[in-house]
């Protein structure tokens, strides 16, 4: 019976409602809110002149029609409807100032709220608030070297949606952007992915630096900042220190290799001098041995002689 009395009560003044359309003036309520996808989201309405207001009726705008969600009263107190149970809250709940939350905003969420100040004889007094997801990452920004030694390529990539604004900036005074490019790019989960690519000129010393700032409109920016890689400076040979690095390459394999040769050269030395030696020693065993066959043979032919003598 007294669910009965409820839906009674929201249905009479939705339909005083539909005559009231002049009174929607005196709901204070914000016209558009932008979350982040995941957050929660603070949706409130504030009746602005003194009525007999008997129950607030919040409801969500769908294309087949408007669907009541959450309601208030002071008989019948806070009641959130089936399907919102686990999304919605309230937050302030009373006759003049009611607020609900929406918790961890997802994109079945995004859509237009309205909030029923349900009042006698007036019938009832609506807010509208549309609710606009958002989402924006940190930019990646690049700098790569191009073939003039004063000149860099920059470049900084930002994803979003809707699709965010990209600006390059450098606060040195010496250095200057030229031929910018910006590319956009939709992604399957409805972000756009934003790429913008420049020039920087100009002479940049060390500790010299770009910045990239990502915005949506009413999202607070995100700025990344990187250092310029100092510029190259002429060698006394003439030769630019953009290869520099190829000639550092080319002298390290040089000392690795005169390093190696030197080191070959001691293992065949060393090599050599125990052949050498080996050599030596096998000869003089030859001749030690020889003697003393020789020795054997004269001590042989000296006892023949005696034997004989006798």
């Amino acid at each position: 019976m007294t669910m009965m009395t409820e839906a009674a009560i929201t249905t009479i003044f939705f339909v005083l409602g539909v005559f009231q359309k002049g009174l929607t003036a005196v709901v204070q309520t914000q016209q558009t809110v932008m979350v982040k996808v995941g957050e929660d989201v603070h949706l409130s309405c504030q009746l602005m002149q003194t009525k007999d207001v008997l129950q607030v009726t919040w409801q969500k705008d769908l294309p087949e029609g408007k669907k009541n969600i959450a309601t208030y009263s002071e008989h019948f107190g806070q009641t959130v409807n089936d399907g919102f149970q686990d999304k919605l809250e309230f937050k302030d709940a009373g006759l003049k100032n009611c607020s609900i939350v929406i918790r961890k905003v997802m994109e079945q969420d995004e859509g237009c709220y309205l909030c029923l100040f349900n009042s006698f004889p007036d019938g009832s007094l609506t807010g509208r608030t549309c609710l606009h997801l958002y989402e924006l990452h940190e930019p990646i920004l690049q700098i790569r070297e191009s073939n003039s030694t004063e000149e860099t390529v920059v470049s900084c990539s930002a994803t979003g949606r809707p699709a965010p604004t990209v600006t390059l900036n450098v606060p040195q005074q010496d250095l200057y952007f030229s031929n910018s490019s910006t590319v956009s790019v939709t992604n399957t989960n409805a972000t756009v992915t934003v790429t913008t690519t420049t020039v920087l000129s100009g002479f940049h010393g060390n500790g010299a630096q770009v910045g990239c700032a990502a915005r949506l409109l009413s999202v607070p920016e995100i700025q990344v900042f990187k250092t310029i890689p100092a510029v190259k400076q002429s060698s006394d040979d003439g030769f630019d220190d953009e290869y520099g690095s190829d000639k550092n390459h080319t002298l390290i394999g040089a000392q690795v290799t005169a390093v190696v040769i030197v080191c070959f050269a001691v293992v065949i030395t060393v090599i050599i001098v125990l052949l050498r030696k080996h050599k030596n020693r096998c000869r003089t065993c030859l001749i030690k041995q020889e003697n003393e066959q020789m020795r054997l043979q004269t001590h042989q032919e000296e006892n023949q002689k005696e034997e004989k003598t006798e």
